[in-house]
């Protein structure tokens, strides 16, 4: 019984942010039906070829809604009204023309919180344009400050847009809508864009930019890799070393653990002599191997730590200690976080597939067998039933 059971979730097929959104929702224990396309799309998201584990679609059961007929969406509409929250990822006015946007859905159910994820908001200029991750991140300033300096900025997977500044974005404003409602408030919506949780995700920056403390060019500054003390290093065998030795008596272990304590180094904050501090820690850590560097950082405040590839992480012992990753439906993957000490997240189900558990769905959210039937008649689909 995780923190936000009881709470029931309609989600409508998408791929990346709200998925992700709902993946965090469902953890948490909320009760997730997707309504999906009776027909998987032929051009959305990345192809990936070979078995393809859904592992954001966990937590869910299934129905099937052609939205496009207006029984349907009738169908979509008498759903909504036993939602505590709806989340959709269209562009801007797809709801609306289907019938089934806020307006209408807060018509029947006026506590009902309505999320929507998109890439550039719900309004402006570039609400209607196509994009992705890389888009939304490069218009909010934040990709300009990641990559090496003279090179082309480096795309940071689709972390930033999609996931941290879309799907936790998303979720948040939900659940902070549920709680005003709970409170006596009204259902309203929640209009979460990628372009803005990305440059949220970088408050601290322009913090630094106004106070002085930033320049606009890559690795020029504290965190973008211009500073010897915050960077990666090569080892011997070819893996990396992350270095985060920002404060002082961090930095001193730093240089005592490399052997360069009481060595005639420039100071650690004199920007003339970083390229030279730079030269001797990459000499110094590619003269060891990745786990022999291990052992030596091993205990230490240095504020070093081995670059673990995805596969590699889920054994390192920190994780093994805390559970961070576990194995479900015979994938590895992370677990359920954060964590919470009375109602603990678990993943409920694997990814379903179209239609799988609706029928069981529509009855756990209180539907009898004629409301069921009728629905069908509109169009609603479900697997059938074990």
């Amino acid at each position: 019984m995780g923190v936000l059971s009881g709470v029931r979730v309609l989600e409508f097929e998408a791929i990346g942010p709200a998925p992700f959104g709902c993946m965090l929702l469902a953890d948490m224990g909320a009760d997730v039906l997707r309504v999906d396309r009776p027909v998987a799309a032929g051009d959305l998201g990345p192809k990936i070829s070979g078995k393809h584990k859904n592992l954001t679609g966990r937590g869910r059961r299934s129905v099937t809604l052609d939205l496009k007929h207006r029984e349907a969406a009738d169908a979509a509409l008498e759903l909504m009204s036993k939602a505590d929250v709806v989340i959709e990822g269209f562009r801007p006015g797809t709801m609306e023309r289907l019938g089934i946007g806020p307006d209408a859905a807060l018509a029947r159910n006026p506590k009902l919180v309505y999320g929507r994820m998109t890439g550039w908001g719900q309004t402006g200029p570039l609400a209607e344009r196509a994009g992705h991750d890389l888009n939304y991140i490069a218009l909010s300033g934040v990709l300009s400050g990641i990559g090496r300096a003279g090179e082309p900025p480096v795309p940071p997977l689709n972390l930033l847009g999609d996931y941290g500044g879309g799907g936790m974005l998303l979720a948040l404003g939900v659940v902070a809508a549920l709680f005003n409602v709970q409170r006596g408030g009204a259902g309203q919506v929640v209009d979460a864009a990628m372009i803005e949780g990305a440059a949220q995700l970088g408050t601290t920056i322009w913090g630094l930019i106004a106070s002085g403390n930033w320049r606009e060019a890559r690795e020029s500054n504290l965190l973008d890799g211009g500073t010897p003390w915050y960077d990666s290093y090569r080892t011997r065998d070819g893996h990396y070393m992350a270095v985060g030795a920002v404060e002082a008596r961090f930095y001193a272990q730093l240089l005592d653990k490399l052997g360069l304590a009481g060595a005639d180094l420039p100071a650690q904050h004199d920007r003339a002599g970083w390229p030279i501090l730079r030269e001797r820690f990459a000499a110094v850590f590619a003269e060891r191997t990745r786990d022999q560097w291990c052992r030596v950082f091993d205990g230490s405040d240095a504020c070093v730590a081995p670059v673990l590839g995805f596969s590699e992480a889920p054994a390192h012992p920190q994780h093994r200690a805390r559970a961070s990753f576990i194995e479900f439906d015979g994938v590895v993957q992370p677990a359920p976080a954060p964590k919470f000490s009375q109602t603990p997240s678990a993943i409920s189900r694997p990814a379903p597939r179209r239609g799988e558990g609706g029928g069981h769905a529509l009855r756990d959210w209180g539907l009898d067998e004629s409301e069921i039937t009728r629905l069908c008649a509109s169009g609603l689909g479900f697997a059938p039933e074990v």
